[in-house]
């Protein structure tokens, strides 16, 4: 993956980098080409990589985002613990406040997220930092 959705300019991470996948099963992002790329009509800066957990699950759907039941009207599988995917960062943000955050995977998190979340507040949830 090139990190180069749909007629936009290379996309990169919270680091500078190309972005890295988030997943392809299931299938996440924007674009849903595996990555959180965005663009200008993704409104909700889904740009996030995830990791689910039931807790997040659950605080999500409390919030009136249901992410565990599948949508087949709109391509969406439903996700359960352990799948990756592209959240809005207001969301993510949102989880964090509240000490519910799901850990995260920086180099395939877009540096949009950015104006929105700290990269200091990401780290402390990083999957991918030694």
């Amino acid at each position: 993956m090139d990190g180069s959705g749909g007629d936009s300019p290379r996309q990169l991470n919270v680091f500078g980098e190309p972005l890295a996948s988030c997943s392809d099963a299931p299938k996440t992002g924007w674009y849903r080409s595996g990555c959180c790329e965005t663009d200008p009509t993704d409104h909700g800066s889904h740009t996030v990589c995830a990791v689910m957990t039931a807790e997040f699950l659950e605080f999500s759907a409390s919030r009136g985002n249901d992410l565990s039941t599948p949508r087949p009207e709109f391509g969406f599988p439903g996700l359960r613990p352990g799948d990756r995917w592209c959240l809005c960062a207001a969301r993510w943000q949102e989880a964090f406040v509240a000490g519910r955050a799901p850990r995260v995977n920086l180099r395939a998190t877009h540096q949009r997220a950015l104006d929105i979340v700290a990269l200091v507040d990401l780290k402390t949830h990083a999957i991918d930092l030694a």
